[in-house]
């Protein structure tokens, strides 16, 4: 089995996590402003408690975005770092699919709406449906929340619902919402251990941020737009 160290810092949790075999090790801490300093002593104490060495370690899994810019510029960079440094591949995963993946834990479902807040009125979003592995129904997208449409009966998740409940209100998946998941770094151990097995890692220069949005700042205008829009 591959050991698998993996890094999220997409929203406003950071994580790490160490997976060995069956057994995950897991840290995280709140705090957007703070994830470039809490991610290494976290990826330190989780090798101390497994007994293991990043040179042991068979890959570095950390999540790619859609997210917060800062964010996942952090996990890209910290995660291509501690790969050069021990010569190990890397392996991406895509935030909402690490948040399908804890919906289907929590609920069985196997087919997800992941709905992630993006802030700017505006939320990230993605379809999947689990048969023997994950199939994207609906690829990573920026819209409004009244652009959510997911194709079928689907179990949504994602802080997306909590940040526009009212835009939400009437969409007949949001009544049954997870409404607090936001992406770990537990889900992304899983997914990145699943896909070195099938040969998906890539060299730590390969890595590189998944990034929907353009503009990560507005006009007043275009502030004032969006926030009439959402009401």
């Amino acid at each position: 089995m591959p050991i698998i160290l993996a890094i999220e810092t997409s929203a406003e949790l950071a994580s790490a996590a160490l997976l060995h075999g069956e057994r995950l090790f897991s840290r995280e801490a709140s705090g957007v402003m703070n994830h470039s300093q809490t991610i290494l002593p976290m990826v330190q104490a989780l090798l101390a408690e497994a007994g293991l060495t990043l040179n042991q370690c068979s890959a570095i899994g950390f999540g790619i975005g859609p997210g917060s810019f800062t964010g996942v510029r952090t996990a890209c960079g910290i995660a291509q770092g501690l790969a050069f440094g021990a010569d190990l591949p890397v392996v991406p995963v895509i935030t909402l699919q690490a948040m399908a993946e804890a919906c289907r834990e929590q609920s069985g479902a196997a087919n997800v709406l992941a709905v992630m807040d993006a802030r700017m009125g505006e939320v990230y979003w993605a379809q999947y449906r689990y048969r023997d592995g994950w199939q994207e129904i609906i690829g990573p997208t920026l819209s409004a929340p009244g652009d959510v449409l997911p194709e079928g009966r689907v179990q949504a998740c994602g802080n997306g619902f909590s940040a526009y409940a009212d835009a939400f209100a009437a969409a007949p998946f949001a009544s049954s919402a997870l409404a607090h998941m936001v992406p770990h770094a537990a889900q992304v151990a899983r997914l990145a251990s699943r896909t070195f097995a099938q040969g998906g890692a890539c060299p730590a220069a390969d890595a590189q941020p998944l990034y929907l949005r353009n503009n990560v700042a507005l006009t007043i205008v275009e502030r004032l737009a969006k926030a009439a829009a959402v009401a």
